[in-house]
C-alpha cells in the first residue's frame, strides 16, 4: 500500500509552492497553532482552492466548487438547518440511496456514520473551499453570514472554516499571548447566555480578562478544539487534548479540557510553560532548615518520599524540582505520570493511558525491569499501586509519589487505609511533606500594618514574636493588577521517619499520635507555622496565610 503523502509534498509536486515557502508557512503554523494549508492561505502563498485541490489528492476525495454550483431544492431539503450547523457540511447531490456532502476539512470524514444515521442514506464526501462552504451554509440554510460581510458573525464563520484572513485564529493567538503576559496558569473560555466569558487564573485565583460576543462562540470553540486535535463534531461528551504553540518566542504546551455545559462547551487550557514551572529547589520557598533536610532526604539510596496536598498545591512542581536536582548521567530515572505535564531532558517519562489498560500499576511493574535508580509515580490512589511502589522501595529504589491528604501525618494512615500492611509502611517510607501554594506580597506596594490581635491569636502568633518586626499588608498597584500580591511560594510541613515514628506506624497509631510524635522527635513545623515564618519575614500577609492554611490545621 502506497504511503499517504504529506500536503507539502503534494503542493511541491503540483508546482504551487517552493520548499522555502513551505518552511516559512510551517514556521507561521507553529507560531499560530494552525495547519500548513491555513498558513499558506494566511500568508497569501496559495489560494483556498489550490489547498483544497491538494487535499483532495492527499485524501482521494473529489472536489466541488460551491462558489459556482447551484444546489437544487430537493437536495437542500435532504438536511435540516441544525444538522448543517452541527456537522458543518452541505449536501450537493443525491444518487439513489447515496448522498454526496461537501465539507472543508478532510478530517470530517469520520462523521460519515453519524450522518448516515441522521440522513438514513449512504454518505460520501467531497471537498470544497472553506469560503465556499461558509457561503453555501449561509445562503441555503441561514447558518451564519456570508464572508463578504465584515461583521463579527461573518468573521467568525470564515475563521472556523479556516478562511482567507482567519481573524479567529488571530483572536485565539492574541488571547493566549495575553494570558502568558499575565502569568496565567489557566485560561477558561466559558459560554454564558449572552456572551463568552474569558477568565485567566493568576496566582491561584481567577479574574475576568475579556468578554466576547455570543455570535462567535461556535468559531472560537471550534478553533480551540481543532488546535487541540479534538473531535469538533462531538459536543455531548467531555474531551481532552493538547496544543503545542510558539508564543512570544517560547514553545508552550497547553493541556486542554472541553466539558459540555448549559450554554455550550466550557474549555479550560492549562498553560505548561517550562520557563515558569520548572523551578529549582531554591525557588520553591523552603525555609533554610527545611531546604537542607529536603536535599538530604532525596539523596538517600532507597525508600519512599511522599508529597501531599490538594489539587493545585504544587506537588508536581516540587517533585520535578527534586528530579532535576538528582538528574545526572550516571542515574536512571523513570516516571509514570497522568498526564506528562513537562518533558524533562534525560529522564524517561511514561504516560498513563487508561483506554488501553496502561495504568500506574502496570507501568510500575514494567519499569522495575528497566533497572532504574529513581522512580516517580504521579499518584498513589489504590492498593495495587501502593504495594508495588513499596516493594520497589524495599528492593533498593528511591520512589517519589503524591497522595491527596490535608497534612503530612495523614499520609501514613491513608496508606494503611488503602490496605498496605503497617509494617511495610513503617519500613518503606522515608519522609512525608505536605504543601500549599500561597501568594506573596507585591514588593512594590506592600505597606506596614497593625494587625488585629484576634488574627494574631488565630495564627498562634505571640506578642513577643512580632516585637520589633514589621508585618505587612496587601495594597495594590499596576504591577500586581491592584491585587496586592505577585507570585507564589510554597508553605511546607515535613517530617522524616525515625525509630519512634516507625514504631507508632507499625502499631497503627492515629494521625494525632503521629503528629504529636513528629513535632516532638523531628521538630516538624505545621503548614500554619511555616506560613507564620513567612509573615514575620515580610513576604506574606496575615490574611493570605489564614486563607490558605486556616487557623485550625495545627492540633
Amino acid at each position: 500500500m502506497e504511503p499517504r503523502k504529506r500536503l507539502g509534498e503534494i503542493l511541491l509536486q503540483m508546482g504551487l509552492v517552493t520548499p522555502e515557502k513551505i518552511e516559512e508557512a510551517l514556521t507561521h503554523a507553529r507560531r499560530t497553532g494552525g495547519r500548513l494549508g491555513e498558513a499558506l492561505v494566511d500568508l497569501k502563498m496559495a489560494t483556498e482552492e489550490q489547498i483544497a485541490r491538494a487535499l483532495c489528492r492527499q485524501n482521494k476525495l473529489p472536489f466541488v466548487d460551491l462558489e459556482k454550483a447551484k444546489l437544487p431544492a430537493d437536495v437542500i431539503d435532504l438536511v435540516d438547518t441544525k444538522t448543517v450547523a452541527e456537522y458543518r457540511m452541505v449536501p450537493v447531490k443525491k444518487q439513489g440511496r447515496q448522498v454526496i456532502c461537501a465539507i472543508a476539512d478532510p478530517a470530517q470524514v469520520y462523521q460519515a456514520d453519524g450522518l448516515q444515521f441522521v440522513l438514513n442514506a449512504e454518505v460520501k464526501f467531497a471537498l470544497t473551499t472553506p469560503t465556499g462552504l461558509n457561503n453555501a451554509m449561509a445562503e441555503y440554510y441561514g447558518v451564519g453570514h456570508r464572508i463578504e460581510r465584515k461583521g463579527p458573525a461573518a468573521v467568525a464563520e470564515a475563521a472556523a472554516a479556516g478562511g482567507d484572513d482567519a481573524p479567529i485564529i488571530k483572536l485565539v493567538h492574541t488571547m493566549l499571548e495575553e494570558a502568558l503576559r499575565a502569568r496565567a496558569s489557566d485560561v477558561h473560555v466559558e459560554p454564558m447566555a449572552e456572551r463568552i466569558r474569558v477568565r485567566y487564573r493568576v496566582d491561584g485565583l481567577c479574574f475576568e480578562a475579556k468578554s466576547l460576543p455570543k455570535d462567535i462562540q461556535g468559531s472560537v470553540l471550534s478553533r480551540l478544539k481543532i488546535m487541540a486535535k479534538m473531535d469538533i463534531a462531538e459536543k455531548r461528551k467531555p474531551q481532552d487534548g493538547r496544543i503545542q504553540i510558539d508564543l512570544m518566542g517560547r514553545s508552550i504546551d497547553l493541556r486542554v479540557s472541553a466539558l459540555p455545559a448549559t450554554h455550550g462547551e466550557s474549555i479550560v487550557m492549562r498553560i505548561l510553560d517550562k520557563e515558569v514551572a520548572l523551578v529549582s529547589l531554591e525557588k520553591l520557598g523552603f525555609h533554610s532548615d527545611d531546604h537542607e533536610r529536603f536535599k538530604r532526604i532525596i539523596k538517600k539510596p532507597n525508600g519512599i518520599f511522599l508529597v501531599t496536598g490538594p489539587t493545585g498545591s504544587g506537588k508536581t512542581t516540587t517533585l520535578y524540582a527534586a528530579l532535576q536536582e538528582l538528574n545526572k548521567p550516571n542515574v536512571k530515572i523513570i516516571t509514570a505520570e497522568n498526564p506528562i505535564e513537562y518533558h524533562l531532558k534525560g529522564i524517561n517519562q511514561c504516560e498513563v493511558k487508561h483506554q488501553i489498560g496502561l495504568d500506574f500499576a502496570r507501568i510500575l511493574r514494567a519499569m522495575l525491569r528497566q533497572a532504574p535508580n529513581i522512580i516517580l509515580v504521579g499518584e498513589i490512589r489504590d492498593l495495587e499501586t501502593a504495594e508495588i511502589a513499596i516493594q520497589a522501595a524495599l528492593t533498593g529504589h528511591l520512589v517519589f509519589s503524591t497522595l491527596h491528604t490535608n497534612d503530612a501525618p495523614s499520609a501514613i494512615t491513608r496508606l494503611i487505609d488503602l490496605g498496605v500492611k503497617p509494617f511495610l509502611v513503617s519500613t518503606a517510607v522515608l519522609a512525608v511533606m505536605a504543601q500549599r501554594l500561597m501568594r506573596l506580597l507585591c514588593p512594590n506596594c506592600k505597606a506596614p500594618w497593625e494587625v488585629e490581635p484576634a488574627k494574631l491569636r488565630a495564627l498562634g502568633i505571640k506578642p513577643e514574636q512580632v516585637a520589633g518586626r514589621t508585618i505587612y499588608k496587601a495594597v495594590g498597584c499596576p504591577e500586581c493588577r491592584h491585587e496586592g500580591y505577585r507570585g507564589r511560594k510554597g508553605v511546607f510541613e515535613m517530617f522524616e521517619m525515625d525509630s519512634r515514628m516507625r514504631d507508632l506506624t507499625f502499631k497503627g497509631a492515629s494521625t494525632l499520635d503521629l503528629r504529636n510524635q513528629a513535632r516532638a522527635s523531628c521538630g516538624m513545623l505545621t503548614l500554619r507555622e511555616d506560613g507564620v515564618r513567612k509573615i514575620l519575614a515580610g513576604i506574606a500577609s496575615v490574611d493570605e496565610v489564614l486563607r490558605v492554611v486556616g487557623a485550625a490545621l495545627d492540633v
